[in-house]
């Protein structure tokens, strides 16, 4: 059923609010289930479009404007504001969000990551197991984690990471394979910040929204963008939707927002009305706030081992408690985007920080783009995934456009020098290049906190079911929801905990399918 007229008329029992892990994964639970269920994603359904971009970044297919070519790469393509700064940020908008791009790394937190949330670890465990195998997730366990059933095996270690696990050993560590939700077909590229045109990739577009469309009646509006959600006092009435400029309005018995933690708070301070002056389910004043994005660092290591094979394989939790505080976890980055790219960021750079040096870049290009590609080529990449504080003073505004606030705290500058100086203590005597880039905000590698849960309505602006206070039918499962940021990939946390939230949803109301 894709008749808009069909769609308006129908009585769906979730609406859900984008299509990336959260949405997705709660979503196909709630379809395969009985319920009737409508998905609305404001991208593109990339398996609906025969012009689709994959196997490759959407930038180097087109001259010019790009808008269209990110729009068909499931990229966002919309700017947001940094200040006085305008950026796109390497993020997802299509099915599946950024779960499309992303490297496929599926971690669990620590158990002493939920100090601050109102659930803890052995809550979430048996949600992790159903999430790991919803998402094919294969690969090893980190020793340092809590037990945990085994996964199925990834590929084994190439001889650049098997030298890298070598080395890390010897230093007392306990490197690991990194859990990945990918089949691993032969000569998989892992196709991290692109569109996979394969199919080894599971996300959540794969593993769950397509499932619930071909086999659990679920339907999608994509190219769909939520505007405003009405509501009084105590329930949501209808979300005011957007379809080739057409405008109407939506209504379901339960709706879940999961268009990521810049849109979803966006979308709440945006629908403010008599009953939420300050924003829907923003009697906290918290929305859009404690907005954290992970401080990432990249670490270009020249090994004796070479490879043409440059995927995510090691995992190394080793640094993520150090002196009592929560750092965070080192693990193999993938490729890094192709020379051209890497020039192109430089150049925003330079024009945002030292106009005057602009022109000078112009013709240095095609001598530094294959002197780029040939370092690369020489190197392993390590990312530094470092855990960020939530501070209430770092918040996305509503726009539009779509705007951050967001600075390092004394704090977190001192753990990031603490983190770097082991880190540079754990990889010598390798020669290697520190790509340091945690300070720019362009880099929203996992944005999270924005809507936090909690049990006191005055400091979070869910509850612990991920319902918002005071609303009896709205729900959030995107990484808005994150109290903390955690040091690794908050993917599989969402998807485990979209689970919980289903099963939340199931039990407490008296539905049956229909016959």
């Amino acid at each position: 059923m894709h008749d808009l007229g069909d769609v308006r008329r129908q009585d769906w029992d979730a609406l859900v609010i984008g299509t990336g892990v959260g949405g997705a994964t709660l979503g196909h639970a709630l379809a395969r289930a009985g319920w009737r269920v409508l998905f609305l994603e404001k991208g593109r359904a990339a398996h609906r479009h025969a012009d689709t971009l994959r196997g490759g970044y959407p930038e180097l297919a087109c001259a010019g404007e790009q808008t269209d070519c990110l729009r068909r790469g499931g990229r966002l393509h919309e700017a947001v504001r940094d200040g006085a700064r305008s950026l796109i940020p390497l993020m997802g908008c299509g099915s599946g969000g950024s779960s499309a791009l992303y490297g496929m790394a599926m971690e669990r937190l620590f158990p002493g990551d939920f100090a601050a949330w109102p659930i803890d670890y052995a809550t979430l465990a048996p949600y992790y197991d159903r999430a790991e195998a919803l998402y094919g997730v294969r690969g090893g366990r980190d020793p340092l984690r809590p037990p945990a059933p085994e996964l199925p095996p990834a590929p084994p270690l190439s001889p650049v990471a098997e030298e890298l696990h070598t080395h890390f050993r010897h230093k007392g560590l306990h490197p690991y394979r990194l859990p990945q939700a990918c089949d691993f077909l032969p000569g998989c590229a892992c196709c991290q910040g692109y569109l996979c045109p394969r199919g080894c990739k599971r996300d959540a577009a794969r593993a769950c929204l397509e499932p619930a469309l071909d086999e659990h009646g679920a339907v999608l509006l994509d190219e769909c963008e939520a505007l405003r959600i009405e509501a009084d006092a105590r329930r949501v009435t209808g979300v005011v939707c957007r379809r080739q400029g057409q405008d109407f309005t939506l209504r379901a018995r339960q709706v879940i927002l999961a268009a990521g933690a810049l849109a979803t708070p966006a979308l709440l301070l945006r629908s403010a009305s008599p009953d939420w002056p300050l924003g829907l389910a923003n009697r906290s004043g918290l929305v859009g706030r404690h907005l954290m994005r992970h401080l990432v660092d990249l670490y270009l290591v020249f090994t004796h081992a070479r490879t043409d094979r440059r995927q995510k394989e090691l995992g190394l939790s080793d640094l993520y408690l150090t002196d009592g505080q929560t750092h965070g976890t080192l693990q193999s980055f993938g490729v890094l985007p192709p020379a051209a790219l890497l020039l192109d960021d430089l150049g925003r750079e330079l024009r945002a920080k030292l106009p005057w040096a602009t022109p000078l870049l112009a013709p240095l290009r095609p001598l530094l783009a294959p002197l780029l590609d040939s370092l690369m080529a020489r190197g392993v990449l390590l990312a530094a995934i470092l855990e960020d504080l939530p501070h209430a003073d770092n918040r996305v505004l509503p726009g539009p456009p779509l705007a951050i606030e967001y600075r390092l705290h004394t704090a977190d500058q001192a753990r990031l020098r603490a983190f770097r100086r082991r880190i540079r203590q754990v990889l010598r005597p390798y020669r290697f290049l520190a790509l340091t880039q945690a300070e720019k905000n362009a880099l929203l590698a996992h944005v999270c906190g924005t809507c936090r849960f909690g049990d006191d309505a005055s400091t979070s602006v869910l509850d612990r079911h991920n319902r918002a206070h005071d609303l009896d039918n709205l729900w959030v499962v995107d990484a808005s929801f994150f109290p903390t940021s955690g040091g690794t990939n908050p993917a599989l946390t969402i998807a485990a905990n979209a689970l919980r939230v289903a099963d939340t949803l199931l039990a407490s109301e008296s539905h049956h399918a229909p016959d």
